[in-house]
C-alpha cells in the first residue's frame, strides 16, 4: 500500500510499504479521508520526537474514515462486517488498569507499553495510508448519513464535546471559549448542545468571523481587552465556564481572570511553556483548573450530535488534497492557505 512515511522530523514521502496485518479484535479497513491535526505537524516538525513519535520511520495520522475490508478474529461477534463504514479515533487503551476500569481510557495507566496500548497515529503506526488496522475499542460504525468526509472530524468533534463535559456546562451557562480554531469552533458547538445560554469566543482575525457566521458572541483581543469585554458582558460577573482551547501563554491567564466565582476552566490548548497564574484567584474563589486529554467515551455520544447537525463539522472542512499531495495539504493547513480550517487527505 502507499502511505506517508516519516524518514526523520521534516523528512517525509509517499512510499510502498507492506500491508499491515489484522489480529484478533482488530479491523482491516479502507482510508478513505483522514483529517490533518495540529498534533501531525508537530510530528512532522520533530516536536515530541522520542515520544510521538517512539522512533522512526513512522506512518502518522489519526482522524479518520474509511470501510471494514478485512476482519480479525473475533470482530464478526462484536458487529462488524466486511464493507461497513467506519469512524477511527486514535486511544486504544489497555481496558484493565484503574483508570481505564473507572471510564478514564485517555489517560491509561499503561500509555506507551505497546503489548498492551496503542496511540494509533502517535506511538503506534497511523492513518495516513491506503489501509489501516485498529483494534475495536478504537473504531465506530459510521452512519450512511455522514460522509466520509464527516467522518474523519468525528475524532477532533469528540475532542471538542470531551472539553466541553470536562468544564461541567449546565443548562443557561455563560460560556467563553478562547481560540476559534478547530477544536475551539467545534466546542462552541458543543456547548450550544450542552444548552449554555450564550457561548462569547475569544479569538482574532478570519477565524473569530467565522465564530461569529456560527453563531458565537465575539471578543478581538487585537482590539479590546478581552478579560473586561467578558466580564462586562456577563454583567461583571464572569463566565460561568471557560474553555480554553488556545494554549497561548496569555490564554491561560485570561481564562482564570474572566471565569466567574466558583466558575471552571477547562483547558486543552497545551503551552509550550511554562506559564504563571493566580493561585489567590484560584483559590478565594474556589474556582476550578481542570485539564483536558484526547476524549474520554464522547464518540458515541458525538455522532449523533453531528448527524443532526447541532455540532457542524462540515462548516470547518475547507479544503481536500489526494495522499500524493500531502506536503501541499500540510503547507495549506499550516500557513492557513485560503481560509484553511481542517484539511482533508484521500488516500
Amino acid at each position: 500500500m502507499k502511505a506517508l512515511v516519516l524518514a526523520a522530523p521534516n523528512d517525509f514521502s509517499i512510499q510502498e510499504v507492506p500491508l499491515p496485518e489484522v489480529g484478533r479484535n482488530e479491523l482491516l479497513c479502507r482510508v478513505i479521508a483522514i483529517s490533518i491535526c495540529g498534533t501531525d505537524s508537530h510530528l512532522v516538525k520533530g516536536d515530541y520526537a522520542g515520544f510521538w513519535p517512539p522512533s522512526y520511520p513512522f506512518i502518522p495520522g489519526h482522524e479518520w474514515a474509511g470501510e471494514v475490508v478485512a476482519l480479525g478474529e473475533n470482530a464478526a461477534n462484536h458487529g462488524w462486517s466486511i464493507g461497513d463504514r467506519v469512524a477511527g479515533t486514535s486511544h486504544d487503551a489497555c481496558g484493565f488498569c484503574q483508570l481505564c476500569i473507572e471510564g478514564r481510557y485517555n489517560l491509561c495507566e499503561n500509555y506507551g507499553d505497546p503489548s498492551v496500548h496503542r496511540h494509533y497515529g502517535h506511538t503506534w503506526q497511523g492513518a495516513f495510508a491506503e489501509f489501516v488496522v485498529h483494534g475495536l475499542k478504537s473504531v465506530f460504525h459510521l452512519p450512511d448519513t455522514l460522509t466520509y468526509a464527516q467522518g474523519a472530524l468525528l475524532d477532533p468533534a469528540s475532542i471538542a464535546l470531551h472539553t466541553a463535559n470536562r468544564g461541567g456546562i449546565d443548562p443557561g451557562d455563560n460560556v467563553a471559549v478562547i481560540g476559534p480554531g478547530p477544536i475551539g469552533l467545534l466546542a462552541a458547538d458543543a456547548a450550544r448542545a450542552m444548552a449554555a445560554g450564550r457561548v462569547i469566543m475569544v479569538g482574532r482575525g478570519d477565524r473569530l468571523q467565522k465564530a461569529a457566521a456560527m453563531g458565537s458572541e465575539i471578543v478581538d483581543f487585537t482590539k479590546v481587552d478581552p478579560v473586561a469585554t467578558v466580564r462586562a458582558a456577563t454583567a461583571g460577573l464572569g463566565a460561568d465556564v471557560v474553555l480554553d482551547c488556545a494554549g497561548a501563554d496569555e490564554s491561560f491567564g485570561w481564562g482564570l481572570s474572566m471565569l466567574r466565582k466558583g466558575g471552571t476552566a477547562a483547558v486543552v490548548g497545551i503551552p509550550v511553556r511554562e506559564v504563571a497564574i493566580s493561585f489567590q484567584d484560584l483559590v478565594l474563589h474556589e474556582k476550578q483548573l481542570v485539564g483536558v486529554r484526547a476524549t474520554a467515551g464522547e464518540m458515541r455520544h458525538v455522532i449523533p450530535l453531528v448527524a443532526d447537525g447541532r455540532i457542524r463539522v462540515n462548516e470547518l472542512h475547507t479544503h481536500t488534497f489526494p495522499l500524493g499531495e500531502f506536503a501541499e495539504a500540510l503547507a495549506t493547513f499550516n500557513e492557513r492557505r485560503d481560509g484553511a480550517i481542517k484539511v482533508i487527505v484521500e488516500p
